[in-house]
């Protein structure tokens, strides 16, 4: 028995093997740890922005579920739900108030058709919408103008987000981006 309780995992030496599942069957995301040790500075310059590469590449790579005229939609790679989305202009611009009225237009019209495309795909009982702006204001990438739209379902900020720094989420990114790529084709409505 482990002193913390529960199953033993591999045992080398009289010492548990770490990483291994046991009991706890704890989650373990260190993909995420390029993303947290890299910083602001990585993502200061255009030439090295992730919201200006992705359309750069084919959708599934992207993992884009829509290209308008002026912005775009695309799962976020470290989604805090299944499903969330984030809005990004194609112009490499930091604040809401630099968009254009254009831009504007159709950066809101893509945020409404992503919250009727997630209810039709995921049947969330809400959402959070939100642009973190600057560094200061919480923006992962503070160089790149982007909405967060997440889908919030009852029950879904349970004790692990909170206490264990984790976040479960049930699909993968890929089959996540077909679902939401297909119901929006299907929609044929909005930007």
């Amino acid at each position: 028995m482990s002193e913390l309780g529960g199953a033993p995992g591999p045992v080398v030496d009289d010492f548990e093997l770490p990483g291994v599942p046991d009991a706890f069957q704890r989650l373990w995301t260190p993909h995420r740890l390029a993303y947290v040790k890299g910083g602001q500075d990585q993502f200061k310059g255009k030439d090295n922005c992730p919201f200006c590469e992705a359309p750069n590449r084919s959708d599934e790579d992207s993992l884009i579920v829509h290209r308008g005229k002026l912005a775009y939609v695309v799962l976020n790679l470290y989604p805090y739900n299944p499903g969330h989305l984030l809005v990004c202009p194609y112009r490499h611009v930091p604040d809401y108030t630099d968009l254009t009225l254009e831009e504007t237009a159709e950066f809101a019209a893509l945020s409404q058709q992503a919250m009727r495309v997630l209810r039709q795909v995921a049947n969330p009982s809400g959402f959070n919408l939100g642009m973190n702006q600057g560094v200061t204001g919480g923006a992962g990438i503070a160089s790149h103008l982007h909405q967060h739209v997440v889908p919030r379902w009852g029950g879904d900020g349970n004790f692990m987000p909170i206490i264990a720094g984790t976040k479960a989420i049930t699909q993968t990114l890929a089959d996540v981006r077909q679902q939401v790529a297909a119901a929006w084709a299907d929609a044929g409505q909005g930007s």
